[in-house]
């Protein structure tokens, strides 16, 4: 009873998962674009100690990108000039140097696929004066090229063996500016009703909605009268269920973000995806083909994974984000108002 009520379909707090999907992405033809992708995540994700009211993940980094998982929340703290993982006040035994290295040691292993990791600074009172630059200098000394850190939402085939950052920084432009996409982010849970209310509306707008835009759905939650785990036991079972509802179908959910997902919801958000779909002549990447540090792909084969493009390097610390406009409106960046790469939606 001990293990059953551990480890069901939709939620898992057991160290190991029973879901193992490490190259779903591979099945995926290069011209998609993120935005068009269902995509599982963790909130959170590095969060495994504090407790019953902190803990939001029991399956390590490698477990999570080994069953699945391809949406990654890092949130660092700047402490002696190094950034470290937190979540609130509690440090997470790990630093974003190791976040990054271990991320790009499995995409080396599985070439096919593609890692959004969204990167933020951990509540802070003030935003340190040095933490976009340590940052900026992080991604660029570990990311080994392979870091997406443009503003546009590029195609799986423009990034697989790549890092995709997400960020939220106020001035500086690191990656896909984070506060312009469609988010459901209700985080304070007072009530569980509510709470999948949210979720289930904002599943069912990225199904229907701009295909152009990124749509990243919060499951997860935390309250003064619960906690992640119980959030978890409560929405992951409808969220599967929402899912299921459509399975068999190819179905644009968007990143679906999760505490304690279990490998049956995994699979559903995967196989949403329609694989094996590809238009005649589209590009695949078949990731034992590419795994050799010295192999290159065959004619016709994807070869970007292994090396990477000029066009992926970090831009510089210099460029600025605009952060007023007039009438209260957000300012989309100039690569999105030129290619509407980047869709702009309060939630």
């Amino acid at each position: 009873m001990e293990t059953w009520s551990r480890r069901g379909a939709a939620f898992d707090c057991v160290p190991q998962p029973a879901a193992c999907c490490p190259d779903w992405m591979a099945e995926l033809p290069d011209a998609l674009p993120l935005s068009r992708l269902s995509i599982p995540g963790t909130h959170d994700s590095l969060s495994l100690f504090g407790g019953r009211r902190l803990r939001c993940q029991s399956w390590g980094l490698e477990a999570q990108l080994a069953a699945g998982i391809r949406f990654l929340d890092v949130r660092c703290k700047l402490w002696r000039g190094e950034l470290r993982i937190y979540h609130l006040c509690t440090f997470q035994r790990a630093n974003l140097r190791g976040v990054l290295r271990r991320t790009l040691h499995f995409l080396r292993a599985h070439p096919g696929e593609a890692v959004l990791m969204r990167i933020k600074e951990e509540l802070p009172i003030f935003s340190r004066p040095g933490f976009a630059a340590q940052l900026h200098r992080c991604l660029l000394e570990e990311g080994q090229g392979c870091v997406w850190c443009r503003e546009e939402v590029p195609t799986l085939g423009q990034v697989r063996g790549k890092i995709v950052v997400l960020e939220a920084l106020a001035r500086e432009v690191l990656g896909i500016p984070y506060e312009e996409l469609s988010i459901s982010d209700a985080w304070n849970v007072l009530s569980l009703e509510r709470k999948w209310t949210r979720v289930r509306r904002h599943l069912e707008k990225a199904a229907g909605g701009d295909p152009s835009t990124m749509f990243l759905t919060f499951c997860s939650g935390n309250g003064l009268f619960t906690c992640p785990e119980q959030v978890a036991r409560f929405v992951n079972p409808r969220c599967q269920q929402h899912l299921r509802r459509r399975a068999g179908q190819p179905v644009r959910w968007g990143v679906i973000i999760m505490d304690f997902p279990g490998a049956g919801l995994l699979r559903l958000i995967v196989a949403s995806n329609g694989h094996g779909t590809a238009a005649p002549g589209t590009a695949r990447v078949q990731s034992r083909q590419l795994r050799g540090r010295g192999d290159r792909p065959r004619r016709g084969q994807h070869s970007s994974a292994r090396w990477p493009s000029a066009r992926t390097l970090l831009p510089a610390p210099r460029l600025r984000r605009a952060t007023s406009v007039p009438g209260g409106q957000k300012r989309l960046p100039r690569a999105c108002r030129a290619s509407g790469s980047l869709g702009v939606t309060a939630v």
